[in-house]
């Protein structure tokens, strides 16, 4: 029974070459698109699932007051009270929730690595990495210890043992105690792990957020327990001991300052589900994108959709051929349980065939998609094969049953007469699925128009700034003690490069972070800027306005000393009238543990200093030499566009001499620096594109199809009109106007969905545009046009028919 189903299929595969092969590809196209969501589904949610102590090891995040800043970074006191004080904190652990880039020597060695992390002495009970050599446990207990990765050991030491040996990192000497593999993906994956990251002058600082700390609960314990313990020793540690210094109630206190709220994310879970620091960044891999996740396993699982009505389409739709073979397997005998049963076996066979080709679409396309997604995805393992059998069982149920079913009900003695053609059964399900195909593809295009309009306003806004020309050079000194003076002595010989116009530099990156930032409290409104230290010339370089006073000077002494500009929105922040000459006693305390005061001499234009989903910090700016240390790590040349390459050749040859011959002349354009902020919406463009795209060929293959078994069924009907005089534009006029109706019900159907989830994605951007009826006239325009080519292509084909042919029998 199965070999004669088989033949029939291949039979009927045959006849019907053309709609066989868009069935095959719609599906695999479909199940294609859902393959490549699973694949970044899996790997997100993949992350530290490895970890053992996943469940009871905690990321501690921090809500400052009243400015609603979220810190991934805590400090060196609060961490260590909680472990002394909150009998259910195992263990805690300090680091740095970034990757550290610098040379590390060995011998004659010099090797630049992207992925140091600096680190207490547990960083091992967090991510217990496998020891492949060395000291299992305490192993960054001692003063400058050292674990490296299997890779950097090889590529370091080649076959020799490197336990015990010595490697130079930051000119300090670190022993290497230990070599781990990583287990990927993780939160972290560094190559060199090196212990002493605790500074002297942070152990008795509340307020130094410098480190991101790591707490490790006891099993069994109630998260939410621990997370009122820590709150508690801030209130105790921080709330009540400031509010006594600064004469007042606690009361009074939070009313100007707030509270510092701590935030606990699991690491089982921080990765896609824990709260987002303001800088977007809580451990060196980063964030995951939730909402980029759930779009395209979204999008992708409406094209599968799509797919498979397309499928019933044109299965019903072809039924019609073999009605007159089911009422005669009916008539010898088969019963409706065998029929439904070869059409389920039928489309088993189709979706075998489309989740090969769909296996390799993917599997060409899988590099394009990696380096989209900035990741190494690989189809293995034994959770995707699961994935796909459930995929092919979904298809088979959704796709294959009701078609069987509805060819099985066919009634025997109705199409052995023939006139089943003339039958309504079955249309009326056929042209909802159409309708709600249209609806699908309005809202792609829609999306698509959407996204790209929000891209091209970003990339498009005035930034209150102007990096054209203007060099973001990394800055590396031998020595960091003296890094300030480093530069004022480079930035006189770097002046002298030809074509160099300027030179400037400032504690920030633009498209990055903002720097540090300090609070403080002016007339009971209590605010946490952003610190700009700036050499002078660098609102003048990035042509940055001071709407307000002046600029920083060196013909103004003070200016070193007392000086401040802040912008606008700290302006606003503060309500500041007349804010010019208004002295404000700042976050920086000085050595008698006093705060500086500050006299504003100007106020800045706002600018975009990071992406534009977050609004504009409010921002102070001071003379890099106005404090003992400062935060800055690229300087900033403007250069001639004349002859740029002797200018490049001369910067780097001067770099590489001077600044720290470890170290490569590493630069970036400033608006292409800038430019790595629109990214991650350039990604979400692209894809909509490309789902775009693949909608509206689905569509097509849908519509076209349809369109030719609809008009196939009327080709009598047409030659008796022909007959009785009727004009070709007659007839293209009837065959096509159902399809307009078509068209504009599931346009209706499509702008509602599209409406409510793309303002609720615009409602990620502080700078953002409002949604307008262009993008839904032009999905409507583009719709009604690709369905009027179709239609009116194939129905003119079919009124060029040969009259006699269809009537000579009649």
């Amino acid at each position: 029974m199965i070999l004669n189903w088989f033949k029939i299929f291949i039979y009927h595969l045959k006849q019907n070459k053309l709609f066989s092969f868009l069935n095959v590809l719609g599906l695999s196209i479909g199940i294609a698109s859902v393959i490549f969501a699973i694949l970044y589904w899996n790997n997100e949610n993949a992350y530290d699932q490895w970890n053992p102590e996943k469940e009871n090891v905690y990321v501690v995040l921090n809500k400052i007051g009243t400015t609603g800043d979220t810190w991934a970074t805590s400090s060196i006191p609060f961490g260590e009270t909680c472990k002394a004080t909150i009998p259910e904190i195992d263990k805690v652990c300090f680091l740095y929730n970034w990757y550290d880039e610098s040379v590390i020597k060995f011998q004659d060695q010099k090797i630049l690595d992207k992925k140091i992390t600096l680190t207490d002495e547990n960083f091992f009970d967090f991510f217990p990495f496998e020891i492949i050599k060395g000291a299992k446990k305490n192993i960054l207990k001692e003063k400058n210890s050292a674990a490296i990765s299997e890779e950097q050991a090889q590529l370091i030491f080649k076959n020799d043992d490197p336990i015990g040996k010595s490697i130079s990192y930051n000119n300090k000497d670190y022993t290497v105690k230990a070599v781990y593999r990583v287990t990927k993906p993780s939160s972290i994956e560094p190559n060199y792990i090196f212990s002493g990251i605790k500074r002297d002058g942070d152990k008795d600082q509340w307020g130094n957020f410098n480190y991101a700390l790591m707490v490790k609960t006891k099993r069994g314990t109630d998260a939410s327990e621990v997370l009122k313990k820590m709150q508690n020793v801030n209130y105790v540690n921080r709330t009540v001991k400031d509010a006594k210094a600064a004469g007042q109630t606690v009361e009074q206190y939070l009313k100007e300052n707030g509270e510092i709220k701590v935030i606990l994310n699991q690491l089982k879970t921080s990765r896609l589900h824990g709260t987002k620091s303001s800088g977007g960044q809580n451990l060196p891999e980063g964030q995951g994108n939730l909402k980029l996740l759930y779009i395209m396993g979204g999008l992708s699982v409406l094209i599968l959709v799509l797919s498979m009505v397309n499928y019933i389409n044109l299965a019903t739709a072809s039924a019609i051929k073999r009605a007159k073979e089911v009422g005669v397997r009916k008539i010898v005998g088969a019963t409706k349980k065998q029929i439904i049963m070869q059409f389920i076996f039928e489309t088993a066979l189709i979706t075998l065939v489309a989740i090969a080709f769909a296996l390799a679409i993917v599997e060409l396309s899988l590099p394009y998609y990696n380096t989209f997604l900035r990741k190494t995805l690989t189809m293995n393992g034994g959770e995707f094969y699961l994935q796909l059998i459930l995929i092919f069982g979904l298809v088979l149920i959704f796709a294959g049953i009701f078609p069987a079913v509805y060819i099985s009900n066919f009634e025997t003695l109705k199409v052995l007469k023939g006139n089943f053609s003339r039958s309504k059964s079955g249309i009326w399900i056929r042209n909802s699925m159409l309708i709600f195909q249209f609806g699908i593809a309005a809202f792609f295009i829609i999306g698509a128009l959407i996204v790209n309009s929000q891209v091209n306003y970003m990339m498009n806004k005035d930034l209150g700034f102007n990096g054209d020309q203007v060099l973001s050079i990394t800055y590396n000194t031998k020595n960091r003690l003296t890094k300030t003076q480093d530069y004022f002595t480079a930035k006189q010989e770097i002046k002298k490069i030809p074509g160099v116009v300027d030179v400037t530099t400032f504690a920030g990156t633009f498209g990055g972070n903002e720097g540090s930032s300090s609070g403080f409290n002016h007339n009971g409104i209590f605010v946490q800027p952003k610190n700009i230290e700036m050499d002078y010339g660098f609102l003048d370089m990035m042509k940055i306005k001071i709407l307000e006073g002046r600029d920083l000077s060196p013909q103004f002494a003070s200016d070193t000393v007392n000086g401040m500009l802040i912008n606008e929105t700290l302006v606003k922040t503060l309500n500041l009238k007349n804010p010019i000459n208004t002295m404000i006693t700042s976050g920086w305390s000085i050595d008698n543990g006093d705060n500086l005061k500050f006299k504003i001499v100007g106020v800045v234009k706002d600018f975009n200093l990071t992406d534009l989903q977050n609004k504009v910090s409010p921002m102070v700016f001071i003379n890099l030499k106005t404090l003992k240390w400062n935060n800055f790590s690229r300087v900033l040349v403007k250069v001639s566009p004349n002859n740029l390459s002797e200018t490049l050749k001369g910067l780097k040859s001067y770099w590489e001499k001077n600044v720290n011959p470890d170290y490569p002349f590493d630069y970036e354009f400033v608006n292409k620096q800038f430019a790595k902020t629109y990214e991650e919406q350039v990604k979400q463009k692209n894809l909509f594109f490309i789902l775009n795209l693949v909608v509206i060929i689905i569509a097509v293959f849908g519509l076209f199809a349809l369109a030719s078994f609809s008009m196939e069924r009327r080709l009598k009907e047409i030659a008796i009109r022909k007959t009785l005089g009727a004009e070709t534009d007659i007839l293209l006029k009837e065959l096509s106007k159902q399809y307009i109706i078509f068209c504009l019900m599931g346009f209706a159907v499509g702008i509602v969905p599209a409406y409510i989830l793309l303002e609720k994605w615009l409602e990620d951007f502080a700078f953002r545009i409002n949604i307008s009826v262009v993008p839904f006239s032009i999905s409507l325009i583009s719709l009604l046009a690709l369905t009027l080519i179709i239609v009116l292509a194939k129905a003119y084909q079919v009124t060029k028919i040969d009259i006699l042919k269809y009537l000579k029998y009649e």
